[in-house]
């Protein structure tokens, strides 16, 4: 066995988790995208400024955009964590609850329409936010 096999055999669980969050990024991507398309006049690239929660096109490019704000804190963190070996239990689970977290926050932010703020989605954003920093926190113990 290489020591890339004994990599991804250790933290099997963790890689999938990776994939799932930059899929559901894919998948926002794509919905934002045919959302943008569908309205009657659009120029691509640009989200008119008029627009606010109340459409399914700004809710879907804001959740879009918001998970490429926050992906890369979850995403860099863990592959560190990986690279210095921190427990593979703890760090599987950090990173699905942030997986999950991100697809729920996905879901309500397309369903409720809302500029209340916290909103329903707010507390699996602030979720997602508590594993970042459970990620960190296990990486900085390790380097410890």
């Amino acid at each position: 066995m290489t020591a890339l096999e004994a990599l991804l055999g250790t933290y099997h669980l963790s890689f999938w988790g990776l994939w799932l969050i930059l899929f559901t990024v894919l998948v926002q991507s794509t919905i934002a995208t045919i959302a943008h398309r569908k309205q009657a006049k659009y120029i691509p690239g640009l989200l008119d400024e008029r627009l606010g929660h109340g459409s399914f096109v700004f809710r879907s490019h804001r959740t879009f955009h918001n998970s490429l704000e926050n992906t890369l804190l979850m995403f860099a963190p863990a592959l560190l964590a990986i690279i210095v070996g921190v427990d593979p239990t703890w760090l599987a689970i950090w990173v699905w609850l942030y997986a999950v977290a991100r697809i729920i926050h996905m879901v309500l932010y397309y369903a409720i329409a809302t500029e209340r703020n916290p909103s329903p989605r707010s507390y699996f954003f602030m979720l997602g936010f508590v594993c970042n920093i459970a990620v960190f926190v296990l990486v900085a113990m390790r380097l410890l």
